[in-house]
């Protein structure tokens, strides 16, 4: 399983950080991806993290904004944003896959959360 948090109400401009906890053992077996979804929009990977934590990839939208990192000794994954734009306004939700190969296809994905919600507004 995997839970979010860090979700709230910011500012623009504002810096919250997204953790994802995963349950359970081999933590470190597990591509990891941020995925958000907007009222009305299709849901878009954000970001992803190998599952040793050596490569990462970003959508262009959040490139240079966003940081992906992870703990494998803590089974989390966080996601520091900054600089955040009213775009930036969505439900977030980590998702994992267990494998070897980094990238994955966003449906490649098995293990999904329930998402933490971040509203960008003044």
């Amino acid at each position: 399983q995997l839970l979010e948090s860090g979700g709230d109400l910011v500012q623009p401009g504002g810096s919250p950080r997204l953790s994802c906890t995963g349950s359970g053992s081999f933590f470190d077996y597990y591509v990891i991806g941020w995925f958000r979804q907007a009222p009305g929009k299709e849901r878009e990977e954000v970001s992803s993290i190998s599952a040793p934590g050596g490569d990462t990839r970003y959508a262009d939208s959040v490139k240079g904004r966003f940081t992906i990192t992870r703990d494998n000794a803590k089974n989390t994954v966080d996601l520091q944003m900054n600089s955040l734009e009213s775009d930036d306004t969505a439900v977030y939700y980590c998702a994992a896959k267990r494998t070897v190969w980094f990238p994955i296809r966003p449906d490649e994905y098995t293990i999904w959360g329930h998402g933490t919600q971040v509203t960008v507004s003044s």
